[in-house]
């Protein structure tokens, strides 16, 4: 049944609600008059300048409030040292000993703390009312370093560290020694440096075979050939692992280091980067040495073949670290020990395998 409707007029015709009860009244957030607009701008700026006032003499009342001053050193805690101790974390905050703790900078004394060599992270937290909460995670050492005479400590990102003689005989570390990751190196490649090491001594260690618990000394001055230093029966053995399979020519080198120093006494220098070139390994004897084939007049590279690799005694020149073929080898030249010296080793130095007493540090840093 359809519905009817009476128009409010009379005149038939249905209107908008606005036309037929009258228009809306304005919000009050939006008064129509001049008035109204008037008074609600000075209430909102009333509000604002009462809370701005608040504000200024809520932040005085806090600045000259004695109850949020760091009184001293021991309103600072600190958490995670190991190697260091707060005394070490303390100049950082020096200015801070009678500031407001709201008006120090948390950022700032971060990036100061990350600063220290011994500091791979840190955080600072207040802890209301007056004090500081410091929290780091310091570094780990993964090798030792020698500097001429100067034994360190040197962590997996190249970071140099310095520890007393002492100390690092009470930590009982086992660590080869590293050599060519100096102070005046950038950051870049010392990291560089040390990923070479990590990934040689991960490969060794593959399958808990521990084989690096052999090596004394690791050389990364080239990058590309990781040089290790091997104490076989009173004498070091210089080896070259170049960059790649470092376990397969490690496993190579145990397995004919005792045929090669029978037939060759005097042997200093294994070289195993050519090994994919006709399966050649050259061998490098002592300076001023002979091989025996060589005294008699005999060929050097005409010895009887170990069961792993066919060994030639090397020249004075050595074939480049690049793989290309080596150049052919005289057959009478005497092979000199200091055609692989870098410079950076000398004769004498004795290399430093970890776990060493208090005296044996002092000796090697004292030489």
């Amino acid at each position: 049944m359809p519905l009817n409707f009476d128009s409010p007029d009379g005149d038939g015709v249905l209107r908008p609600a606005a036309e037929r009860f009258g228009a809306p009244r304005s919000h009050w957030a939006r008064p129509a008059s001049t008035a109204g607009r008037v008074f609600l701008t000075l209430g909102a700026i009333l509000v604002l300048g009462g809370l701005g006032t608040a504000s200024l003499l809520l932040a005085r009342f806090i600045e000259r409030d004695a109850r949020f001053r760091i009184a001293g050193s021991s309103n600072i805690q600190a958490a995670g040292l190991t190697e260091l101790s707060r005394a070490d974390l303390m100049p950082v905050f020096g200015e801070d000993i009678g500031r407001n703790v709201f008006f120090v900078p948390l950022s700032e004394r971060r990036r100061e703390l990350e600063g220290i060599p011994w500091i791979e992270h840190a955080t600072v937290m207040r802890v209301l009312p007056d004090q500081l909460r410091v929290s780091v995670v310091e570094r780990k050492p993964v090798a030792f370093t020698q500097h001429g005479q100067t034994i360190g400590l040197v962590d997996a990102n190249g970071v140099l560290l310095t520890m007393s003689a002492r100390t690092m005989a009470e930590r009982h570390y086992s660590f080869p020694v590293v050599t060519g990751i100096d102070p005046g190196d950038s950051a870049e490649s010392r990291k560089a440096r040390m990923a070479v090491y990590l990934r040689l001594m991960a490969e060794l260690d593959a399958d808990g075979k521990h084989y690096s618990e052999q090596i004394s000394e690791i050389d990364l001055t080239d990058p590309e050939d990781a040089r290790v230093v091997m104490p076989e029966q009173g004498s070091d053995i210089l080896v070259h692992l170049g960059e790649e399979r470092f376990l397969e020519r490690f496993q190579r080198y145990r397995a004919n280091i005792a045929g090669w120093r029978q037939q060759y006494p005097h042997l200093k220098s294994v070289d195993l980067r050519f090994d994919h070139i006709d399966d050649r390994i050259f061998l490098q004897m002592a300076s001023g040495a002979e091989t025996p084939e060589a005294a008699g007049g005999g060929d050097a590279a005409s010895g009887s073949p170990t069961p792993a690799a066919t060994a030639q005694s090397d020249t004075a020149k050595q074939p480049s670290a690049k793989k290309n073929k080596p150049a052919p080898v005289s057959k009478h030249a005497t092979p000199k020990r200091t055609a692989l010296n870098t410079g950076r080793r000398s004769p004498a130095t004795t290399s430093v395998r970890a776990a060493v007493s208090v005296q044996a540090l002092r000796g090697v840093a004292g030489g």
